[in-house]
């Protein structure tokens, strides 16, 4: 497939109208839906603002190339724009940007569809291209440019498929969130750069499509130095003992003479492998295993899915008939009680274990994780099976490795998962009853609570769920709000999502009726806030807390803890651990009351915040 099949006339706006980096996405997310390609418009402009949030892409060089992977692309397509005079898409070198070129990926994309996506991001690393793109007097001008740079990169790339005879001289790895742009850029330009520099490289891309050119065991091994230049999780065991950089994947399209150059002088660290998976997801840079919190976060991701669908099938059960004496409601009950959220604490462990150990701690992680549900040792259990299997596996994989070569084979298979599952769930069952002992003991406590101790409790979940907005502590009360929908306790977790819907929701109001407080970008940008934070997701208010620290964060604090404490006080419960808006008819204690608190949060971080801040200049 050819980039001239998803770049057509009708996609291309030759004189763009847009001043900022909000109306660029306006214009080109306008001209896909104008033309045809998308489902939902606004929908793809959330996903494209989502990939904004991560990282920008405002690439430097005058380019940028916003892109998303969505169910509403009804079309693979590419949208392409340019700005004369240029305009500030925060781009990572300070300066305008001219040249627009909008990826929009189905969500069902196949791989040809990908591969010819990617190939775009690298052509406009040569300044002669991107030249060609902006003398352009017409959009047939534009796409004969890209059609001639496909031909000149399509032979490039069939040369390329000839590895070098005595190994490489350097290896990379590459990849990003979303695996479709900045992947294959930074690919592009650690090989150009090798290749003045006169060395042989090989690199392997983590893209959306899967990983290419995967990296062996005999070219690692051979190879001077290893450069992982990737914002995302990368297996990184295998480069044990070897000479690795790692840095953003941004570096490896900004920065690949330096590295380049680094790797070749042979002044870099010796990487030393854990058991882990290891990663690069924020950018921990050297840090074998991650730490406590990467370990926590990989479970509890891998577990939302089974606490979100579980949970709202708990709750529709309840809402069709508390009783339970509906068949289709006892149904629901059975697929989300009995076998989701069953499945939420072995789940748990198992992912902790393995962001510890790699996989011969995932089974040790389900089995101690399963020992705690048996024994009813609750989320407590779960979190210290999941790090117990992971440091065991680690331990035996030590104790391990002074066998002989010839056991090699059957250590993986038979050794790892005996010792390993035995003595996770040896230890596992002594701490049950304890364990099961600390949980009912909470359990009773939260229950006997009176309402001046439980609207307390109200507010300190609500206001940790906006002093970070999506970090550590915003994640630690959110964790403790699905804590206590598996104790049965569903009035935490009410005050958890109040709390995490407030900042968002707050600073669209702020936005809303204190424009003069703001900037056009900064207004335009409080609108998607709306949505944002009706879907429960605080991270919406991030961009705001980045810009004005000081005025916002506290202001948030302030609307969250208040509508956390108002859930409290109403007694209001929430079965559901995640939905937002469109859980609040699931709600115990009337969703009319719940709205009130939210909203009430919401308008005192809209007014501390419109009093507070200055008026834009």
């Amino acid at each position: 497939m050819r980039i001239s099949d998803l770049l057509k006339k009708d996609t291309i706006v030759l004189t763009m109208s847009a001043s900022d980096k909000a109306s660029a996405i306006d214009e080109l997310v306008n001209k896909l839906d104008a033309a045809g390609r998308l489902n939902n418009a606004s929908e793809y402009k959330e996903a494209i603002l989502a990939r904004e949030e991560q990282s920008t892409t405002g690439l430097g060089e005058g380019i940028a190339i916003p892109h998303a992977k969505s169910e509403a692309v009804k079309t693979p397509a590419i949208a392409f724009g340019r700005s004369e005079s240029g305009l500030d898409y925060e781009a990572l070198d300070g300066q305008p940007t001219h040249l627009f070129f909008m990826i929009a990926a189905s969500a069902g994309a196949n791989e040809a569809h990908l591969a010819t996506l990617s190939r775009l991001s690298t052509f406009l690393m040569d300044e002669v291209f991107r030249q060609a793109l902006l003398d352009a007097k017409s959009e047939d001008d534009i796409i004969a440019a890209i059609d001639k740079k496909e031909e000149e990169q399509l032979e490039k790339e069939e040369a390329e498929k000839t590895p070098a005879k005595d190994g490489y001289d350097l290896l990379a790895v590459t990849g990003c969130p979303t695996g479709i742009a900045h992947t294959f850029m930074a690919a592009d330009a650690l090989k150009d750069e090798a290749k003045k520099q006169g060395l042989s490289i090989k690199v392997e891309t983590n893209g959306s499509g899967g990983v290419k050119d995967q990296l062996t065991p005999e070219e690692i091994n051979n190879a001077q130095a290893i450069i992982v230049a990737a914002s995302t999780k990368i297996e990184m065991d295998r480069f044990s003992g070897k000479k690795v950089i790692e840095v953003p994947v941004t570096d490896g399209i900004r920065r690949p003479k330096e590295l380049v150059e680094q790797a070749k002088s042979g002044n870099v660290p010796v990487y030393q492998g854990s058991g882990g998976s290891g990663g690069n997801e924020g950018q921990e840079k050297g840090k074998a295993g991650g730490g406590f919190y990467k370990h926590l976060m990989n479970g509890v991701s891998n577990m939302l899915p089974f606490v979100v669908g579980g949970g709202i099938l708990i709750a529709l059960s309840f809402l069709i008939d508390i009783d339970l004496n509906n068949e289709f409601a006892q149904m629901l009950m059975d697929i989300g009680g009995g076998t989701a959220f069953a499945l939420m604490i072995p789940v748990l462990a198992a992912f902790i274990a393995m962001s510890i150990a790699d996989r011969p701690g995932f089974a040790a992680g389900m089995v101690g994780g399963l020992i705690a549900v048996n024994g009813d040792a609750g989320f407590l259990g779960g979190l210290i099976a999941g790090f117990l299997g992971g440091y065991i596996a680690l331990l035996v994989k030590k104790v391990l490795a002074g066998l002989p070569q010839q056991l090699s084979g059957i250590t993986t298979i038979l050794f790892y998962p005996v010792f390993n599952i035995f003595f996770t769930g040896m230890i596992m069952l002594l701490l049950v009853t304890p364990l099961s002992a600390i949980n009912r003991g909470l359990e009773g406590w939260l229950g006997g609570m009176g309402t001046t101790n439980m609207v307390l409790l109200g507010i300190i979940l609500g206001g940790m769920m906006a002093i970070d907005m999506g970090g550590p502590i915003n994640k630690a009360a959110f964790t403790f709000g699905i804590a206590m929908i598996d104790a049965g306790n569903f009035g935490p977790h009410a005050a958890v999502m109040a709390g995490g819907m407030v900042p968002p929701l707050g600073i669209a109001l702020a936005t809303t009726f204190f424009k003069r407080k703001f900037t056009k970008q900064e207004q335009e940008a409080g609108k998607t806030n709306y949505i944002l934070g009706a879907s429960f997701i605080t991270e919406g208010a991030i961009p705001f807390a980045a810009a004005d620290p000081g005025r916002v964060i506290p202001a948030a604090v302030a609307g969250a803890a208040v509508a956390g404490g108002l859930t409290a006080l109403f007694g209001i419960g929430l079965p559901a651990p995640h939905g937002g808006i469109f859980v609040i008819g699931l709600v115990s204690g009337g969703w009319f009351m719940y709205l009130l608190a939210i909203l009430a949060g919401a308008a005192v971080t809209a007014l501390v915040l419109g009093i507070w801040k200055k008026k834009t200049v």
